[in-house]
């Protein structure tokens, strides 16, 4: 089962949840204080060539494929239309915008009988015969006006420090993180007596947007404002190469949401993380049913 994805480790406040500013200049809830326009200060979309087989939608409407089909495409296994990630870097398996029964036999075939298959911000649910063994509303939220900086305490982790990573990730549960996600992007983490006790780093990698993701903090220094720095920080970086941050987290993290708002960030869209079984078995063009293939 998936954790949710990209948010703080904070648990989720009772109270209501935030006022979030959508694209469309439209408000559904938003603190009292918040004078901040709603106007859409989003760059357009990357005006270079797609890559043969990219998305033709905004690059954040599909993410995962977005960057497997551009800057991180060499991390790309492919079968037919279907992209994906090792299963050691990050779980996500990129379909094709409006994917069709072909792409889901691919699917299968590329993830083997009864493997779970994990869906980031992707719209189109899964054929009904697949099993929805995890579901989560999220949001996905972008660069409005984040004040980000360089922090003197962040410091580069590494493939050296995977196990400190690893460890921080199963006590806080920020989402998914895996023994490689650390070569996605730049990952920073704050250390107090030489321990680990906070991170945020780089995951998603479409045309001229970098996702931030893995934010979270040890519970002994939750409270003093290192995952708003180290968010700062990580989009100092972004926004160096000429990008944009954006990250996503679930709409029930209530506590995360209000962070990122309250560092300029926006809400793009609401959307889903899903992960589904596939089938022992397929239908065939017959109607009758075939082993998942191989």
């Amino acid at each position: 089962m998936l954790s949710a994805a990209g948010g703080c480790a904070a648990p989720a406040s009772a109270h209501p949840p935030p006022r979030l500013r959508a694209t469309d200049g439209t408000r559904t809830t938003t603190p009292q204080n918040d004078t901040r326009p709603p106007a859409d200060t989003r760059p357009p979309a990357d005006p270079r060539p797609s890559t043969a087989g990219a998305s033709p939608l905004h690059p954040l409407d599909n993410p995962a494929r977005s960057s497997l089909t551009g800057p991180h495409a060499h991390f790309a296994e492919r079968r037919g239309r279907i992209l994906r990630y090792p299963p050691d870097v990050t779980p996500w398996i990129a379909l094709p915008d409006t994917p069709e029964a072909p792409d889901w036999a691919e699917v299968a075939a590329l993830a083997g009988p009864g493997a779970a298959v994990a869906l980031a911000a992707f719209q189109e649910a899964p054929p009904p015969d697949w099993e929805v063994v995890f579901r989560a509303e999220g949001v996905q939220l972008v660069d409005e006006s984040v004040d980000a900086a360089p922090d003197p305490e962040a410091v580069r982790l590494g493939p050296q420090d995977v196990p400190e990573m690893l460890d921080l990730v199963a006590r806080t549960r920020p989402g998914p993180f895996l023994p490689r996600t650390v070569e996605l992007g730049t990952y920073l983490g704050i250390r107090r007596g030489g321990d680990l006790v906070a991170m945020a780093g780089e995951r998603l990698h479409p045309p001229g947007w970098t996702e931030i993701s893995g934010v979270c903090t040890d519970e002994s220094v939750r409270g003093r404002g290192l995952a708003g720095r180290l968010v700062r920080a990580v989009a100092y970086g972004v926004r160096e190469r000429g990008e944009t941050p954006f990250l996503h987290a679930s709409a029930s993290n209530t506590n995360a949401v209000r962070l990122y708002e309250s560092l300029g960030f926006r809400l793009r869209r609401r959307t889903e993380f899903l992960s589904a079984l596939v089938p022992a078995t397929l239908p065939a063009a017959d109607g009758t049913r075939r082993p998942s293939p191989r």
